[in-house]
């Protein structure tokens, strides 16, 4: 009975240490690159992208859910960014925006080291684990709130996810970059 009790107490304890961070949109870019035509890789990122991330260090758990605006796609390249929003493409119209939820956090030590989730893009969802090469959570003096910031990679086909433009003559791994901000919640 007392370990029992014991076991409960440690897990109230591990839920207290759980906080939840808002995506700071003014300091997370979702980008990739991706093959065109065999010549140069073309990259591109998303400018608005939006959720939350809840996270228990001491546990070593977490979650994330996380919504990219595919309509905010920017190449740097006008002709280009109107295509990629055409149906071949991202298909913003029928899919505006793109979900990844985090389910399970990995660690090595204290540090988060990746992230186990399913993607969902252009109505089709995997799973797309995200490395994580940097994690450093800090007080901000400004903010005077803790913000955590990472760098994720992760890499897919995007023919798995019905974008099929080019094929075969663009390559269809694509190769993710996330550079994220989160601001502790209130």
């Amino acid at each position: 009975m007392k370990s029992t009790l014991f076991a409960a107490l440690l897990a109230m304890a591990g839920l207290a240490n759980a906080a939840t961070y808002n995506i700071d949109p003014s300091h997370t870019y979702p980008s990739f690159e991706a093959d065109h035509k065999g010549l140069s890789l073309w990259r591109g990122k998303f400018n608005n992208t939006k959720g939350t991330i809840t996270m228990d260090r001491a546990a070593k758990t977490g979650s994330m859910d996380i919504t990219i605006d595919t309509t905010s796609i920017d190449f740097g390249h006008e002709k280009m960014n109107t295509h990629a929003k055409a149906p071949d493409i991202f298909n913003v119209e029928k899919f505006p925006t793109a979900t990844y939820k985090g389910k399970s956090f990995k660690f090595n030590g204290d540090q988060l080291a990746s992230v186990d989730g399913e993607l969902t893009l252009n109505g089709v969802t995997k799973p797309v684990e995200l490395k994580v090469d940097r994690f450093k959570c800090v007080q901000d003096a400004r903010l005077k709130r803790e913000v955590c910031g990472a760098n994720a990679t992760a890499e897919f086909k995007r023919t798995d996810f019905g974008i099929n433009f080019g094929i075969p003559n663009f390559a269809p791994e694509v190769k993710l970059a996330i550079q994220v901000e989160a601001i502790a919640a209130e």
